[in-house]
């Protein structure tokens, strides 16, 4: 398991890098992957710091900027 969600925190870092601020509904949506392992790599990418999660009732995903 742990390999499927660095796999998938790879493939929201790529999507984000080209797409920008998304919403996490439009995350969930581009990845095409089950919504349990996105919320998953989400949070590993922002326990390391590597996204920026802004929002109340609508989340806001970015990569943060060095």
């Amino acid at each position: 398991m742990i390999m499927e969600i660095g796999i998938v925190a790879g493939d929201i870092w790529h999507y984000l890098d080209e797409q920008g601020e998304v919403k996490l509904a439009d995350l969930v949506k581009g990845i095409d992957k089950p919504r349990d392992l996105v919320l998953m790599s989400l949070g590993w990418l922002a326990r390391e710091g590597h996204v920026v999660i802004d929002g109340m009732n609508e989340f806001k995903i970015v990569l943060r900027k060095s």
